[in-house]
């Protein structure tokens, strides 16, 4: 529990310094490109036309699909709600996994404690997100459903995501800088992940799943934010509260990870310089 507070404290500490190096890593990640930082937005853009044009017309045209509650909902405002969280969620713990051994040179001569290392990458990721969320927004008027009372959901889920990836982040950061396949591994996970969660598909809707199989499929963490993060965006009821279970189930899974991955980085951090 002492790394886990030590961890946590250096958060709060440096919360200011996170905030500012995260916006200059979103700026100089782009700064040899002419659309400089517009990319960070285009990118996400790009992906979720090629998906909903795959998905939604080349394999099969789809129709609306079904909510939990039984409510039809069309297949594109349906997509980017599931679509963007499962993108902040990637690319916070596939850039966090790298954050640390792409920077030791760095580090080495600066002085801030690593673990905030892998929250900077994470929160420069949230200036598109907040993009995203907007575009979802505009998108989900203009097929004729408003925002409710519901929708304040979403910073509870966006926090929950956050969470989840800095916890998957402090591990994978440490181990990637001693072990560099570890990335590699999460990288292939994570696309994995994609496919086994709800982001293209419904759960709902897949009749030929065994029940089981289904249960099981619903104590995915992403399963869990991204069906919230619908309930949030289309107004269908307070998803954490209706499913407590799952909230429970998704809470205790999130703080072991936090937990397990706050030893071992405190337990290495002295060592990854070495790695220079």
């Amino acid at each position: 529990m002492k790394s886990l507070y030590l961890v946590l404290k250096e958060q709060i500490t440096h919360f200011y310094l996170i905030r500012r190096l995260s916006f200059y890593e979103l700026k100089s990640a782009n700064n040899s490109n002419y659309l400089g930082i517009a990319w960070e937005f285009l990118n996400p853009l790009i992906q979720v036309l090629i998906y909903w044009f795959v998905f939604g017309y080349g394999i099969r045209a789809r129709g609306d699909v079904e909510l939990s509650t039984g409510e039809l909902i069309p297949f594109l405002p349906w997509m980017i709600t599931g679509f963007i969280l499962y993108t902040l969620f990637y690319q916070s713990t596939i850039q966090g996994s790298k954050s640390i051994y792409t920077r030791l040179k760095m580090l080495s001569k600066m002085n801030f404690p690593l673990s905030i290392i892998p929250n900077i990458v994470i929160f420069s990721q949230l200036y598109i997100h907040i993009f995203m969320i907007l575009l979802s927004v505009t998108i989900i008027y203009i097929f004729g459903y408003s925002i409710n009372i519901y929708f304040i959901q979403v910073f509870y889920f966006l926090f929950s995501t956050v969470i989840l990836s800095y916890s998957l982040a402090l591990i994978t950061s440490t181990l990637s800088t001693i072990i560099r396949d570890i990335h590699m591994l999460l990288n292939s996970s994570l696309r994995l992940l994609l496919y086994i969660s709800p982001v293209l598909w419904s759960l709902e809707d897949s009749g030929r799943m065994s029940g089981s199989i289904k249960g099981l499929l619903r104590y995915n963490p992403l399963y869990y934010l991204i069906e919230g993060y619908r309930a949030s965006f289309f107004g269908t009821g307070w998803y954490f509260i209706e499913n407590i279970k799952l909230t429970i189930c998704f809470w205790i899974l999130t703080l072991f990870i936090l937990l397990l991955g706050s030893i071992i980085h405190v337990r290495f951090r002295r060592h990854l310089i070495d790695f220079v």
